[in-house]
């Protein structure tokens, strides 16, 4: 588990589920992230209790996407960078795992099962976000089903890309902001988007809607190699 702590927007995960993880870095969702957090913490389990199994690190900077849009949540993308002593930052454990990048431009098959994790609420209007983190299982849609017009009218980009549970079970909601869409391709788990917006939680017919990871490893390379560790 991976926890964005402080300045964290309400709607957004304070504790994130396994996202892509380099040994310094974090991806995430821009919506997440208006101010820079100040430490990060990954392996708990429970969003308010502590850990034998957590880590804990300052975070040394902020990348949000130069493009990212606060009305359409397009370019909904940032790069956390944390601070470590001689070169030493996360280690790899059985509640700590990196998800893999995808290569630029990988296109898994229409309604590939993928798997989606966080804190956030169990439907739209529910009082409380949940204490343990949960899991669900959506499956990509084809890009013919992925458009305004079953989302309100609200814009969705090539840099989005659309997935949910045809029978309206699972989805992600408010407080899952940020959090991975992770697929199996080639039998490594892939971080292919990460949880950006939506039209209500859990609606028969209605996707939830994920920032387009594969439209950023270039951005992604070029943050990293602009500071090394």
């Amino acid at each position: 588990m991976a926890g964005c702590h402080q300045f964290l927007r309400p709607s957004c995960q304070k504790t994130l589920p396994p996202l892509w993880r380099s040994p310094h870095r974090l991806l995430l969702g821009a919506v997440c992230c208006a101010l820079l957090p100040r430490e990060v913490i990954l392996g708990r389990t429970f969003r308010t209790q502590n850990s034998n199994s957590e880590q804990i690190f300052k975070v040394e900077k902020l990348w949000i996407h130069e493009k990212f849009d606060s009305e359409t949540y397009d370019n909904d993308i940032a790069i956390l960078k944390l601070k470590t002593d001689m070169g030493l930052c996360a280690v790899n454990s059985e509640e700590v795992l990196p998800a893999c990048l995808p290569d630029r431009g990988l296109q898994l098959p229409d309604w590939t099962e993928c798997e989606i994790s966080g804190y956030g609420k169990s439907s739209e209007f529910s009082p409380e976000f949940s204490e343990q983190v949960k899991r669900g299982h959506v499956r990509l849609w084809p890009k013919e089903r992925c458009t305004p017009e079953v989302l309100s009218g609200r814009p969705v980009t090539p840099n989005m890309l659309c997935a949910g549970d045809t029978r309206g079970k699972d989805d992600a909601c408010k407080g899952d902001s940020g959090g991975p869409l992770v697929c199996r391709n080639q039998n490594r788990m892939t971080l292919m988007g990460l949880v950006s917006w939506g039209d209500g939680c859990g609606e028969k017919d209605k996707p939830g809607v994920y920032t387009r990871v594969t439209n950023y490893i270039d951005w992604i390379k070029r943050k990293i190699q602009a500071s090394p560790v």
